[in-house]
Order: C-alpha cells, then sequence, then structure tokens
C-alpha cells in the first residue's frame, strides 16, 4: 500500500490526539502511516520519499501554529508533487452554524492563500477544552470564548468536540484517494509507477 507522512502541530494536544486516529486508521487499512508533531520534524526528512502528505493545524488567537505555516511554505513543491491533505481542529468547528462554519473555513483559506499550497482533501474538526489542565489565566481566558462559542462554561469538568468517526471517515477517504492516485501512476507508467 502507501506510505503517507502525518504533520501535524498541536497546542494542547487534541491535534495530536486527532493525528494519532489518522494514523491508527490508514495502518488498518494497510498503508504506512507515519507521525510527526512539526516541532520535533527529523532534519532529514524527505517528502519525496512518501506517497502521500497529510497536514494538521490547531486554530489558537485565529492562528494556525507558525511551524506548520512554516513548513508548508518551505515544502511548497513537494506537497503540490504529491497527494495531500489537511485538516484543521478549532473550537469554532464544534459548533453547527453558518456563521461558525464560516468563520472555520475562513482559517483554512488563510492558510491557502498565504502558503499558496492547494491539499487535495480538506477536513475540519471541534477541539477540546481541557480547563483541568489550564492554569488559572489560561482557564478564565477559555471560559470567556467558551461562553461565546459553546456555552460550556463549567471548569469543573474537560469538554472533547472531536467527533470522531469524522475522523475515521477522512483517514479512510484519504487512503481511498491516495490508492486511486496510485493506481492512476501505475497505470499510467506500469514499469516505474511514476
Amino acid at each position: 500500500m502507501a506510505s503517507v507522512l502525518v504533520v501535524y502541530g498541536t497546542g494542547e494536544g487534541q491535534t495530536a490526539k486527532v493525528a494519532d486516529r489518522i494514523v491508527e486508521r490508514l495502518d488498518d487499512l494497510g498503508h504506512d502511516p507515519e507521525a510527526f508533531d512539526v516541532e520535533a520534524l527529523p532534519t532529514d526528512l524527505d517528502l519525496g520519499s512518501y506517497d502521500g502528505v497529510l497536514v494538521g493545524a490547531s486554530v489558537h488567537r485565529g492562528r494556525h501554529q507558525r511551524g506548520i505555516r512554516s513548513f508548508v511554505r518551505a515544502h511548497h513543491e513537494d506537497l503540490a508533487a504529491l497527494p495531500s491533505g489537511f485538516f484543521q481542529v478549532s473550537l469554532s468547528a464544534a459548533v453547527d452554524d453558518e456563521a461558525h462554519h464560516t468563520e472555520t473555513m475562513g482559517y483554512v483559506d488563510e492558510l491557502v492563500e498565504e502558503t499558496a499550497w492547494h491539499p487535495d482533501r480538506i477536513a475540519v474538526f471541534g477541539g477540546a477544552l481541557r480547563y483541568s489542565e489550564y492554569g488559572f489565566l489560561t482557564r478564565s481566558l477559555m471560559k470567556f470564548i467558551a461562553r461565546r462559542e459553546t456555552g460550556d462554561t463549567d471548569t469543573a469538568r474537560d469538554y472533547e468536540y472531536t467527533d470522531w468517526d469524522e475522523v475515521t471517515a477522512f483517514a479512510e477517504g484519504f487512503g481511498a484517494f491516495l490508492e486511486g492516485q496510485l493506481d492512476l501512476r501505475a497505470r499510467a507508467d506500469p514499469e516505474t509507477g511514476v
């Protein structure tokens, strides 16, 4: 099957959990996925040695991680040459209304515009509120944000908004897309598969 690189940026760990679930599902489907936090990428990383790439990022203060934006700009040509996808994790994606959908997709559009990368597949997932892990100031700020976003302001508990079925479906869809792209390459040049 296909080798898949998953590079993600995470602020509080939810994007890492999503990346892990994607890797698990791709592995279950017979692919060979490998995931790295963008802050811990190997220095000798060669995107050309993979059949496809997924990039994931969370949104904090209206922006994706600087490391993800830098990674996409630095590897723009490789990403354009490979089947690729992008997944985003944010609190705004947890609310199912037109205003929040527009806000959520605005973050994706901003990344595409800033980096000129056009991923083949895009998904957005709800994030999490981990009140139990926040210090006083962060807990207060997140409670303020949650009041207008989700209404979940009980700081005595944590909230997870990620739809794991959607994450699984995204992984399966990307896996099928990648298989199709590899099949097209193999038919174009049966000897090299390129």
